[in-house]
């Protein structure tokens, strides 16, 4: 069930960038799917159906469209007698999602590593090295994004496309709440740990520790975001 009310007034405008050229339409889905996976507006702020209209210089129905599309998608919901907002889910169904990615993800691998290049090697060591920068300098922003890059390219050799896409989403929708913002520098500095492991076994071609590995890391995951389970902020109460 979603939740019944806004937390508070709507903001959501304020965080919108128009990306189309002048004269071009505006490409409303892509860039209120953007605003929402930024993480600026936190799980539960509600979406003004006639003040983005108003931003994009349209009218309210390409809105409502991409709304229906975002919902499809998970990242909002639509509130009985208050509107769409952006989606707020249980504790569980967080949870349920980080399962999700690591059993894709466990699949992904094997493959992964049977097909993947030096040049892929390349790669996966240029976002690890990204994402010590980014802890060095204390941006979580930063690391939570080179972090993803360098799941994303672990897995892309595999060539699973539907497999990569079902991962994408299931992360795309634990986005909202930016889990990496309430993870303190010494999480961090344990996931990075933990990345570092990947990187050698997926050099290596060695898919079981690979695999291992993986999940060590998704376990750490885990008890990370138990750590605030109970933050209404963040989860519907269920």
């Amino acid at each position: 069930m979603a939740s019944t009310a806004p937390r508070r007034r709507s903001l959501f405008t304020s965080r919108l960038v128009n990306t189309a050229a002048e004269g071009e339409q505006p490409a409303v889905v892509e860039d209120l799917r953007h605003a929402i996976l930024a993480g600026d507006e936190p799980p539960g702020t509600p979406i003004p159906i006639d003040a983005v209209a108003r931003f994009f210089g349209v009218s309210p129905i390409p809105v409502r469209e991409a709304l229906k599309v975002l919902l499809g998608e998970g990242l909002v919901e639509h509130v009985p007698r208050v509107g769409y907002a952006v989606a707020k889910l249980a504790f569980a169904e967080f949870a349920e999602l980080y399962d999700v990615r690591a059993a894709l993800e466990a699949s992904a691998l094997r493959q992964s590593v049977l097909r993947a290049t030096a040049a892929d090697d390349v790669v996966v060591h240029e976002t690890h090295a990204a994402m010590g920068r980014a802890m060095a300098s204390g941006d979580e922003r930063g690391y939570h994004a080179e972090s993803r890059r360098f799941h994303v390219a672990l897995i892309g050799p595999a060539g699973m496309q539907r497999l990569t896409h079902m991962y994408e989403s299931a992360w795309n929708m634990t986005e909202p709440a930016r889990p990496m913002s309430r993870v303190e520098a010494g999480g961090r500095s344990v996931f990075y740990d933990d990345h570092d492991r990947m990187l050698h076994a997926f050099v290596a071609r060695d898919a079981d520790t690979l695999v291992a590995e993986s999940g060590r890391h998704f376990g750490h995951l885990r008890e990370a975001i138990a750590a605030f389970r109970d933050d209404p902020d963040v989860f519907r109460p269920v």
